[in-house]
């Protein structure tokens, strides 16, 4: 048994941000899958938002005019409350990685450069060339180190110890020697990253499983506006790999089969620097209508930025595109479709990062504040990690210094007791249906029927095909080898919260009867302020998930029609 006042559960931005501020406090950890270097918060590669006003093109941004382009952005989603404390805190959090040594480009006077990005009024995206989010993951490790904070490397946690709605610490599978340890804490903070891949189409790393939000679903925690999934208008085609918006930032084109800019049909105004929902759907529908190059993808141009300017700003967007389509952007047009990229939605948390479960907090991606509503921009999810890790790492560390120890052994052997005898169910099995299949079945299944455009009927057939395979997946076969270094395990694992998590979606995106920013409802194509200008809340049941709504926080800004 390992004991530790605050745990972080994830080593990325917002799990490294989140412990660096907690180590302030308390005794604080950090338990992560792989090795924080190897985190998905490393594939992020356009830039983060603060208004510094740096671009010549916006000197008079200022955190007001960021908030009002990410509520519009959201399609009035998002709490007003929330996004004043990303876009007034954006500013300070940037310019503290800066300080900290992260590489940023810069401008002819020396400043932090800034480019546009998608539904952004002036250029206020910070970078680092298009490897920003790699950098910053870089950066925010060696604070780490520099602060001795233990990580444990190579451990997933299966779930959480909850009592009498105290959290008390996690149940973690030590990947390496296979074996379950608990671990006691004053106060847990999750930071596991999104869901991406639950779906086939997807620019997420294979550990982007949603496991943090299913064992905060699974505890009781509400799972929040999990039918808004960002898909992403430029992944390179066939193997969904980003190619980041600050190739359109730096003024990139799109084209269709006839080499027409077609965005001039959606968003003459914005054109390929609209919002992501907007492009998304606008290439899927060049796509639809015949458009596409071989009827799947459209084509991205950057040849007439130059040589120069590609080899400077974008170089690992030609890396990229050469070593996995064998195209060079400097003289050949990238092959581009849309696929899954963000989760709007995740465990339900306030702007402290606080959740219904006492002493359990929510940063990033697998947390729901919610600063993105219904859809992100781009540049906002960096900035988000460091924000609201920080406040989530402050709380934790803090609150955790109030809590009294728990000495009470029988909590916690019961809570491990469980998860063993659930992995053993697992080893052994007891029928012959392969995850591998299910979990194939799942994603193509979410590609098919829950994508960009979305309608009853298909919405339907999905969540009875993943009734089917949930109740398939307790006739798996016995999960090979030992448990030593056992993936299959891990992924066994995996696949049970995946199926969970798709199904909150499902179920959540079939009772939201309106189109609202990245969720499209053929069958509703109006968005629905006086039903749906709120939150969907989903709940675990054993009989699946229960909804319930809340009300979105307005503060400066009424919605309004949304238009680029």
């Amino acid at each position: 048994m390992f004991s530790h006042e605050v745990i972080v559960v994830g080593g990325g931005l917002a799990g490294m941000r989140a412990a660096i501020e907690a180590s302030t406090h308390a005794d604080t950890v950090i338990i992560s899958r792989v090795h924080p270097l190897r985190s998905h918060s490393g594939a992020a590669q356009g830039g983060i938002n603060a208004a510094l006003a740096n671009a010549e093109a916006g000197r008079d941004d200022n955190w007001e005019k960021h908030a009002y382009d990410t509520i519009k952005g959201s399609d009035f989603l998002a709490d007003q409350d929330a996004v004043e404390i990303l876009t007034k805190e954006a500013p300070e959090r940037t310019i503290e990685m800066e300080h900290w040594g992260c590489p940023f480009s810069r401008t002819d006077e020396g400043k932090i450069a800034q480019r546009p990005f998608g539904g952004a009024g002036y250029p206020r995206t910070c970078y680092a060339a298009d490897k920003t989010g790699h950098y910053l993951l870089v950066t925010a490790y060696e604070q780490v180190v520099k602060r001795n904070i233990k990580v444990y490397e190579e451990w997933f946690v299966t779930s959480l110890i909850v009592e009498n709605n105290n959290v008390k610490g996690v149940i973690a599978l030590d990947i390496l020697k296979g074996q379950l340890e608990v671990f006691k804490a004053k106060t847990v903070i999750l930071a596991t990253g999104g869901t991406g891949w639950i779906y086939a189409k997807s620019t997420n790393s294979i550990i982007n499983t949603g496991s943090g939000m299913a064992i905060a679903y699974n505890a009781g925690v509400p799972l929040k506006d999990m039918e808004f999934i960002q898909f992403h208008p430029t992944a390179l085609h066939p193997t969904c790999i980003l190619i980041s918006e600050g190739a359109r930032g730096e003024g990139g084109y799109l084209v269709n089969s006839n080499g027409e800019r077609f965005m001039q049909r959606y968003a003459p105004k914005s054109m390929e620097l609209a919002p992501r929902d907007v492009v998304s759907r606008s290439i899927q529908k060049e796509i639809d209508e015949g458009r596409g190059v071989q009827g799947v993808f459209v084509h991205l141009d950057l040849r007439h930025l130059g040589k120069e300017k590609i080899l400077s700003r974008l170089p690992g967007i030609r890396d990229i595109s050469v070593q996995f389509a064998n195209v060079d952007p400097i003289n050949e047009l990238i092959p581009v479709q849309p696929a899954q990229h963000y989760t709007m939605g995740g465990v339900d948390c306030n702007a402290k990062c606080e959740t219904l479960i006492r002493g359990l907090y929510a940063a990033g991606e697998c947390a729901c504040v919610s600063v993105h509503g219904a859809n992100r921009l781009g540049g906002n999810s960096l900035l988000e990690t460091l924000v609201f890790g920080k406040i989530a790492g402050e709380q934790a560390g803090s609150s955790a210094r109030k809590v009294s120890p728990d000495d009470d052994k029988d909590n916690f052997e019961q809570a491990l007791a469980t998860d063993q005898h659930r992995i053993r169910e697992l080893l052994e099995g007891s029928g012959d249906e392969d995850p591998s299949v299910l979990r194939e079945e799942m994603r193509n299944t979410m590609v098919e029927k829950v994508f960009l455009f979305r309608s009853a009927g298909p919405l339907t057939e999905a969540f009875d095909k993943i009734g089917e395979l949930k109740k398939r997946f307790h006739r798996l076969r016995p999960i090979a080898g030992t448990e030593t270094c056992n993936l299959d395990l891990i992924r066994a694992i995996e696949l049970e919260h995946m199926l969970a998590l798709s199904e909150v979606i499902i179920v959540s995106a079939l009772n939201r009867e309106e189109s609202r920013g990245s969720h499209v409802r053929l069958d509703f194509p109006k968005r629905d302020d006086a039903r749906f200008l709120k939150h969907t809340l989903a709940y675990h049941t054993p009989d699946g998930p229960r909804l319930e709504y809340s009300e979105v926080k307005i503060t400066k800004f009424q919605p309004e029609e949304r238009k680029y």
